[in-house]
């Protein structure tokens, strides 16, 4: 299995605090990893470093064998990773149609003075744009209310909503930052269900942050821990569950919805 993601050294410091410290993790193609630890991990941190929100303060990210370290996060999408967020993130005045719309633009081709003038090309590329769009709502159960304002959703679906607007930019390499928080049970079981299908549907790798150890444990393939900013254990969600030093660190401290 190609190997997708590689941190090598990675090390990211705020004023002297270090939040991630010299972090090794790798990805292979294909797979659901998985990313814990107690809150103030450094998990987000190393979500913002691969994505170009920060520049490591030491270290690389090489992302399909190409060293990406520093790009910006445009330049780092157009590559290929998109990521969800902690706190849904959705344009809060436009509809589900136009949210994903603008997450599309990315894999636009017609140049902005096409656009302007109105130009034949702009125009076609306008009209195909609008059906991918809706042929990608369909496939995950959100065309129904693409003309719906974002914020009208009822919680589930504006998650669902930002998984599509990221899958939009036409990823390899899915980053979801606590997908199912705010989640009851049945809406945990579902997201494990969506995650699974869209990673099969769109060929995708996906790297998660979650709490949730019932969603972590059900669908990753391999998990890192992290504590303080330290890559603590990795392993498959029975060697993590078994980890004394991940349940002192960790599993013992919260229960399995926290």
């Amino acid at each position: 299995m190609a190997e997708i993601l590689r941190t090598e050294q990675l090390s990211m410091e705020f004023g002297g605090l270090r939040a991630v410290s010299d972090l090794e993790l790798y990805i292979d193609e294909g797979e659901i990893t998985g990313l814990i630890g107690p809150n103030g991990a450094g998990k987000t941190t190393v979500f913002n470093v691969i994505t170009g929100v920060y520049r490591p303060t030491t270290g690389r990210v090489i992302f399909n064998g190409r060293d990406i370290t520093g790009w910006r996060p445009d330049q780092i999408t157009a590559q290929g990773i998109a990521r969800t967020f902690q706190n849904i993130r959705l344009f809060n005045t436009m509809t589900v149609l136009e949210n994903v719309m603008i997450a599309k633009h990315v894999r636009l081709k017609a140049t902005l003075g096409e656009a302007i003038l109105g130009l034949p090309r702009y125009g076609r590329q306008r009209r195909k744009h609008i059906q991918e769009c809706m042929e990608l709502l369909a496939k995950v159960q959100l065309d129904d209310v693409a003309f719906e304002l974002a914020t009208s959703l009822p919680y589930g679906k504006q998650r669902r909503l930002e998984i599509a607007r990221a899958l939009a930019t036409e990823p390899k390499l899915l980053l979801l930052d606590e997908p199912a928080a705010g989640m009851n049970p049945q809406e945990s079981l579902e997201l494990m269900e969506f995650v699974e299908r869209i990673r099969h549907e769109f060929d995708l790798t996906v790297f998660m942050i979650e709490h949730h150890m019932d969603v972590v444990m059900g669908i990753c393939q391999r998990i890192y821990v992290l504590d303080y900013g330290v890559n603590l254990a990795v392993g498959t969600p029975e060697e993590i569950q078994n980890n004394q030093q991940v349940i002192d660190a960790y599993l013992g401290a919260v229960d399995a919805d926290a």
